[in-house]
């Protein structure tokens, strides 16, 4: 037997046992591919925003009023030296305070896609076919004939 056809054994006894006028019909067959894609996850994508504290020391300068009242006391002995000593009371009228207010200010925009696009695979696979090999042993002939109907 040659590596071309490989014929079971039940097969070839069939052909050299044949009577003349019965017919013996062998199928040959080939592999064909067919091809199938199927999604596959391939991976997990986390986003997530992160929160970073920082903390700002800032230096604001702060205005305050008061209201200043002096008082000069004289000496009662001595009405004509203006020798006395002063009195100075300083009483708050109004100062500022320091109100923080926090806003959020947008920094960037970040925009998550899915894009797809279009690579070729290249895959190889070996295909069997099955070809039909004659062998004549002593004087047999034999005429090889094309079917007509092929389909």
């Amino acid at each position: 037997m040659t590596k071309e056809l490989e014929l079971d054994q039940e097969k070839a006894q069939t052909v050299k046992g044949m009577d003349a006028g019965h017919d013996v019909k062998l199928k040959l067959c080939e592999e064909q591919l067919d091809i199938f894609k199927t999604r596959v996850q391939t991976g997990d994508v986390i986003v997530r925003k992160e929160v970073v504290t920082e903390e700002k020391i800032i230096v604001v300068p702060v205005n305050r009023e008061e209201l200043v009242i002096e008082r000069k006391v004289f000496d009662a002995e001595n009405p004509d030296k203006m020798k006395g000593h002063t009195e100075i009371i300083r009483i708050p009228v109004s100062e500022e305070h320091i109100e923080i207010v926090k806003h959020p200010t947008a920094l960037e925009d970040v925009t998550i896609y899915k894009r797809q696009f279009q690579e070729s695979a290249h895959v190889e696979e070996i295909l069997k076919k099955e070809k039909v090999h004659v062998e004549t042993i002593g004087n047999a002939a034999f005429v090889e004939k094309e079917a007509e109907n092929r389909s």
